[in-house]
């Protein structure tokens, strides 16, 4: 994952109101075939690079032109490991959905719909402030502050 990468910090929260709408869809169907859709989703994310994100290219090519300039940028580490954490609780959730083991599959997308809530409705996203934690555990431990 590249540290230097700067990202128009509206971007990841424009992605998870969307994440949000798409687990609550998979919430109310039950589909874990729509729920491996918003894996691949996280996959690009994480894997790729936010630049490649599809929920990314949306925000990029239709909604940040029509915002004024980013008062502020973050690093892609953090959003890109949420993608990471989201990544691997779908792809939990549509191993259980497909295994029959749909109680799972539901608990696994629920865990992730409230964490892109978080993100889309009060701009907190608990897979990056985990990466900070596990970065500042990892700092403290090898005698360095971040």
């Amino acid at each position: 994952m590249s540290h230097s990468t700067m990202v128009d910090s509206r971007g990841p929260r424009f992605g998870a109101a969307i994440t949000s709408l798409v687990l609550a869809a998979v919430l109310i169907l039950q589909s874990g075939w729509l729920l491996g859709v918003q894996a691949v989703v996280f996959g690009v994310g994480a894997i790729a690079g936010l630049r490649y994100a599809p929920y990314g290219l949306l925000f990029r090519r239709f909604v940040a032109p029509r915002l004024a300039p980013p008062k502020e940028r973050e690093p892609e580490a953090a959003p890109r490991f949420a993608q990471m954490l989201g990544f691997v609780f779908s792809v939990i959730g549509v191993i259980a959905y497909a295994s029959g083991a749909d109680w799972l599959g539901t608990g696994a997308a629920a865990i992730v719909w409230v964490a892109a809530f978080l993100n889309a409705a009060f701009g907190f996203c608990v897979g990056c402030e985990t990466y900070l934690l596990i970065r500042r555990t990892f700092s403290i431990r090898k005698g360095v502050t971040v």
